[in-house]
């Protein structure tokens, strides 16, 4: 092996910017300005590997000697130090990869491409309520299909819509973690749901207020409360809830009100003209007003369970995003709306591929006569 201890801590200070041999393929690489690098040059599986062993200013000739003997008896077993030490640091951030971080880790890259970057919760939610909580603190390099089935089992039938979601974004969560080279099975959740079987759950519609019953409601809204405000405006203009709670005096503008893309589920930019039953409601809003938006609680917007939650106490089975349907339906049975118009209020997309792509009205006119009309019944002023 040759001559080792070659050099000497007085004579390494003085020494010029250059690379010198301790032996044994320990090396100081000197730098400009004092500065300097430890490193081992060793041969394993036929080639040469250089392997940094810290820097002069935080390791010592005697802790660098003993790094380079550590790492040499490695060698010795016919390992790569390199790729020894990577193992060795991985196994010991193991505690910091466990399911939960590796989930927060994937939500905040995922958070722009969310609406509203992801604030209101709703992709974390199926994750944070029914996955976290059992597997959260588990190695994420652990989870195999066997945990996925166990946790999942009790809602996979019952709750087919979360349990779906859940599976979906923690399949996300484990694409990720392997993106950061952790050793994960990307087929887990796919094997989870082959032990999981078919869902048995049927879709069931959101309960929505019959009608010609929406006056009776709306008026029972008289207390000028931010909630009841809130509610009667999304009972006004058909929108869905996020939409309502993240308004603001800006996208305002004589009776239209322009909702940007990224809080639409569409994902497109959408008009709602405003009868003037919805404009009284904002200007009785302005005393709840705060930063631009109309619908202020204490330290944010109002939240869903504001709206959702007066028609709870009231035994309800109902619940805001059936206003939608009444909507629809009343269009349906009650005017002789064109489907498209219809569709249109509610922000859905209408028609064929090759049929929007000619045509380019979003029927504001049109829309602005309906939206009138149904808030005259609304309101109980045919």
């Amino acid at each position: 092996m040759g001559v080792r201890y070659k050099l000497t801590a007085t004579q390494i200070k003085h020494l010029r910017p250059g690379k010198y041999n301790d032996g044994g393929g320990l090396w100081l690489h000197k730098r400009e300005g004092g500065a300097g690098q430890w490193f081992l040059r060793v041969t394993v599986h036929g080639r040469r590997r250089e392997m940094g062993l810290g820097g002069l200013y935080d390791v010592s000739l005697a802790e660098a000697r003993e790094e380079a003997d550590r790492w040499r008896s490695v060698v010795r077993s016919n390992k790569d130090p390199i790729k020894e030490r990577a193992r060795i640091r991985k196994e010991a951030d193991r505690g910091d990869h466990t399911l939960a971080s590796v989930t927060a880790a994937a939500f905040k890259a995922r958070q722009a491409e969310l609406k509203g970057d992801g604030k209101a919760g709703r992709w974390l939610s199926p994750l944070n309520i029914h996955v976290l909580p059992k597997l959260g603190r588990v190695p994420i390099e652990e989870i195999d299909q066997q945990d996925i089935r166990n946790t999942l089992a009790p809602i996979w039938h019952e709750k087919a819509d979360t349990a779906r979601k859940a599976m979906n974004r923690l399949g996300i969560v484990i694409r990720y973690a392997a993106a950061m080279d952790l050793d994960v099975d990307l087929q887990a959740t796919d094997k989870a749901r082959a032990l999981l079987g078919k869902q048995r759950h049927t879709a069931k519609n959101i309960p929505s207020v019959p009608w010609p019953d929406v006056p009776s409601f709306y008026a029972s809204l008289s207390e000028p409360t931010v909630g009841n405000l809130a509610l009667k405006f999304l009972v006004l203009t058909t929108a869905r809830t996020t939409e309502i709670r993240f308004c603001r005096e800006n996208e305002i503008k004589d009776d239209i009100w322009t909702i940007p893309s990224d809080r639409m589920k569409s994902g497109n930019e959408h008009r709602i003209p405003l009868p003037h039953q919805a404009l009284e409601i904002l200007e009785q809003a302005e005393i709840w007003q705060k930063d631009g938006y109309f619908f202020w609680s204490q330290r944010t917007v109002i939240s869903d369970a504001a709206m959702s939650g007066i028609m709870k106490r009231r035994d309800m089975p109902e619940r805001p995003h059936g206003f939608r349907s009444s909507f629809r339906t009343w269009c349906a049975e009650a005017t002789d709306t064109p489907r498209e118009i219809a569709e249109t209020a509610l922000a859905h997309t209408a028609g064929g591929k090759v049929e929007r792509a000619y045509r380019r009205t979003d029927f504001l006119d049109q829309r602005r006569d309906l939206m009138q009309r149904w808030a005259n019944h609304v309101a109980g002023k045919l």
